[in-house]
């Protein structure tokens, strides 16, 4: 019979996709002997059974439950409900990849109006019992029943205020009694049922609340961001209680072997005395700093210690650890691969290695290649930043620079961001309800939390700048105001925020590019050993072109001359020779634009010296350089001197219905050979140039687009030997040049045997095989994508990772067709799918020889080739 629900002594490290993360390390951490409170796990084929069934449980999981609920009363000695020694129990969420605030945790659980009295005489500390109690009720009101957290909390609040209170430790016994009795009055008038008082009652419904919380609006997005899939489930796990909030010899806290921030070799957390783990990672109070647990707990400190120098060890990989003192006593609560910055992970990763506790292929590995953006993030400029007016200091929660206007709930920071500002999330502390406003935001302040609070959890793991725990501001969130000193900023002021000093400043501060050396360039050069695929760039200036060299780039995969069209003083050109009446007219227009086009070659010649240079010949419709109101028609008539009516007739003629499948790609050259001479005699003119000022070994490849059949390809290839050959003969040279075709229609990939025999090289332009592939327009259809996805009809948006069944079949089609006719075809990816990780996987497996990307994805794509060659190995 299949098994559902596991007791911690039967799992292991290795059962995360059945047991969850959290299940399978805390069985892992039994397994090896410390002191983890006994439990058991409910697993991820539960939660999808759970799903399947309607939302039921099922009557043989339930009897697995109360199994082995039985077995926990025997090892702990307690019992479930009894008033005399009562067990308490949590239940936490856990999937298989740690998903952090994300879904629900209720405490406590257990408690009712006689548990309480029974463990206040246990424990012979009533106001322990009765806090304890008031938590277990607003947790399970509010993730069970559903009640806003907020209607609990303005009872809390209002008993403080009543009697002056600063802090909640200072709430006597009988104010927390009448709190409960205010919380139970709450669920009444909200559920019109009474708060539930049978224990067994009380954990059926806490498990399928949890199960249910695998598909929050929170939890969805997080998977989004994350790319996890939905089908994976979380398990739920239930152990026994152990109580931080027992008073001055109890405490909570959260600590990771390494610092998550920066990467330094050292214990970095924060504790709580007094207190249960939610008050740490919520961050309702500010904690203290982990090195001061060595003088509140000088024992348990030294133990905590060495338990996680042997976590780290046994993982080989920085901890996450949740712990709880009860009474001078130590436990073990959760342990799991701590979530870190861009540059404490490669810290950590080369440290590691120099260690000997991983190896370099592992070191490789352990980077996320989207972290590397973060390392590409800008930062202030050092000048501006000593002119700054710093306005306080918090917590430096998550590094990096963020500039931009205040708001103060996260939907309001998303429509300004969606509207095009630039949003700094202000909030008295964050909640998992915040994510989509935290994503939206550049940067995130909070008033109150610590280092390892909600908000600086996930702004860490998302890349965002974050600063917490800032004691000196005052969050108004209802007024929208924000006080700091003499200041007070209102909804839309800008501030800007130093995640990494922890500094928060007054105005806008100018931001420069990072520095990419150190432990960066270490692992890169790891990297580099490692991958198979070259790593090229799309780049269409010098400007970019050396950008990308910097970044690692092996070549430039596309070049497209159309943005060189666009420049002020050509466009007058370019537009004469589209309304041009006659051939010669035509080409005295392109005359006038040849020593330009040379020009703009020369320049990307000589920023990649003899790196490989792919130059696509001009690829869009004739009527996107034309104007299009009649404003602007008149206003260019005036200025070229045509008549209007004549400009007026030829955008009229030029007007296509669908322009992506129209007039353009070869199609121009076929119908327009000499824009393909004037812009081949460019290409090969700049190669001669350098090849004579430089003494580069330069090959020119010259791409033809939107390429569909032989003879297409074969017309088109043609004018451009012809033009070639006599530059070179004019010019008394003699060298190799290449001429490919950019596989973008679906029909060349079908008959790319035959394509082959023409083109020495295939560039797969997806961004156009997606288009034609699934008949989807990009610049269209992203309402579509969206709801595609939220369905799960989409895993992933197909224009930013490769459609790999369907997109995908056809380019492995074309690299095998390709490579019967041709052995020797050089194969590249140039579609923006040539930056992202999982397509970089794909292209690696079916053969591609390079990808290329725009020039700040180049280390993210050196980083997944390595990748994908680690994998594929």
């Amino acid at each position: 019979m299949k098994k559902f629900v596991y007791s911690f002594n039967e799992g292991s490290k290795d059962m995360k996709d059945l047991l969850g993360g959290k299940g399978a390390n805390l069985a892992e951490m039994t397994k090896i002997g410390l002191p983890v409170p006994f439990g058991f796990t409910v697993t991820t084929e539960a939660c999808n059974r759970y799903y399947d069934e309607g939302k039921k449980i099922g009557d043989d999981i339930v009897a697995s439950i109360f199994e082995k609920l039985e077995e926990l009363e025997n090892t702990t000695g307690k019992k479930f409900g009894d008033v005399e020694n009562p067990l308490l129990v949590s239940v936490r969420s856990g999937a298989k990849i740690s998903m952090p605030g994300m879904m629900d945790t209720i405490l406590n659980l257990g408690l009712n109006d006689q548990t309480v009295e029974g463990l206040a005489a246990l424990t012979e500390n009533p106001r322990f019992a009765y806090d304890s109690y008031r938590r277990f009720i607003q947790m399970f009101g509010d993730v069970v029943m559903e009640i806003a957290k907020t209607k609990f909390d303005a009872i809390f609040d209002a008993k403080k205020e009543e009697h002056g209170y600063e802090f909640d430790v200072d709430l006597t016994t009988e104010d927390l009694k009448e709190i409960i009795v205010g919380y139970k009055a709450l669920v009444k008038e909200e559920m019109g049922r009474d708060f539930p008082q049978e224990p067994k009652d009380q954990l059926m419904e806490a498990i399928m609340a949890v199960f249910r919380s695998w598909n929050n609006d929170r939890a969805i997005l997080y998977r989004q961001l994350n790319e996890i899939p939905d089908s994976i489930g979380t398990a739920v796990n239930v152990q026994s209680m152990v109580f931080g909030n027992m008073g001055e010899t109890s405490g909570t806290g959260v600590a990771f072997t390494r610092s998550p921030v920066n990467g330094e070799k050292a214990i970095f957390g924060e504790f709580l005395v007094n207190a249960q783990g939610e008050d740490v990672v919520a961050g309702i109070r500010t904690p203290q700093p982990i090195a001061e647990m060595a003088q509140a707990f000088p024992e348990v400190y030294t133990e905590f210690t060495r338990i996680a120098e042997l976590l780290e060890k046994h993982y080989t990989d920085m901890q996450d650890m949740e712990f709880t003192v009860e009474r001078n006593k130590l436990f073990m609560l959760q342990t799991r691969n701590g979530k870190r910055t861009a540059p404490a992970a490669v810290k950590i990763a080369v440290d590691m290695q120099s260690e000997g506790l991983i190896d370099k292929e592992t070191a490789v590995m352990r980077i996320e290649p989207a972290q590397i953006d973060q390392l590409l993030h800008p930062m202030f400029d050092a000048e501006e930043l000593k002119e700054a007016e710093k306005l306080t200091k918090g917590l430096p929660a998550s590094p990096g620079a963020a500039t931009g206007q205040i708001y103060f709930n996260a939907s309001d920071a998303e429509t300004a961001v969606a509207n095009g500002a630039k949003a700094i999330l202000v909030r008295l502390e964050t909640s998992p309800e915040d994510l989509a406003g935290m994503v939206a935001a550049e940067g995130i302040l909070t008033a109150r939390g610590g280092m390892t609070s909600h908000a600086a959890v996930v702004a860490r793991g998302m890349g965002k700048c974050c600063v917490s725990g800032c004691a000196e501001i005052k969050v108004d969130e209802e007024a929208k105001e924000l006080t700091i000193g003499e200041y007070v900023f209102k909804e839309g002021d800008y501030i800007s925020l130093d995640g990494t000093a922890g500094d928060v400043l007054k105005g806008q501060i100018k931001t420069v590019p990072p520095e990419l050396s150190g432990d960066f360039a270490e692992i890169m050069s790891w990297a580099d050993e490692i991958r198979t695929l070259k790593i090229r760039t799309n780049a269409d200036n010098p400007r970019d072109a050396k950008q990308a060299v910097e970044f690692g780039a092996e070549g430039i995969g596309l070049c497209r001359t159309e943005h060189m069209f666009f420049e002020e003083e050509r466009i007058p050109a370019v537009r004469r020779m589209i309304l041009a009446d006659s051939e010669e007219e035509r080409r005295e227009a392109l005359k006038f634009l040849l020593p330009y086009q040379k020009g703009d070659f020369k320049g990307i010649y000589e920023a990649m010296g003899d790196r490989p240079v792919t130059i696509r010949l001009l690829d869009p419709p004739l009527h996107e350089f034309l104007p299009h109101t009649d404003e602007e028609i008149k206003a260019l008539s005036e200025q070229i001197g045509v008549p209007y009516e004549k400009l007026a007739k030829k955008t009229q003629e030029l007007h296509e219905f669908n322009p992506m499948l129209g007039h353009r790609g070869c199609r121009l050259a076929v119908t327009y050979p000499e824009i393909a001479e004037m812009q081949a005699e460019a290409i090969i003119m700049a190669a001669i140039e350098v090849r004579k000022e430089q003494g580069l070994d330069i090959i020119p490849e010259i791409m033809i687009p939107l390429v569909g059949m032989r003879k297409e390809l074969a017309d088109v290839k043609a004018t451009v030997v012809k033009t070639v050959e006599a530059v070179l003969e004019r010019e008394g040279v003699k060298f190799d040049y290449l001429i490919g075709t950019m596989i973008e229609i679906p029909r060349a990939a079908l008959t790319a045997d035959e394509i082959a025999e023409e083109a020495e090289f295939f560039s797969f332009g997806t961004n156009d095989l997606t288009q034609m592939t699934f008949g989807f327009s990009r610049d269209d259809t992203g309402k579509i994508i969206k709801e595609y996805r939220e369905k799960g009809i989409f895993d992933d948006d197909p224009f930013q990772s490769i459609d790999q069944v369907g997109v995908g079949k056809l380019v492995k089609m074309a690299v095998e067709l390709g490579k019967q006719t041709r052995p020797s075809i050089k194969l590249g990816i140039c579609g923006e799918h040539g930056g992202d990780p999982k397509s970089i996987e794909f292209c690696n497996a079916v053969g591609l020889q390079y990808v290329s990307c725009s020039p700040f994805r180049v280390p993210i794509a050196r980083l997944a080739a390595a990748q994908a060659a680690i994998k594929q190995k």
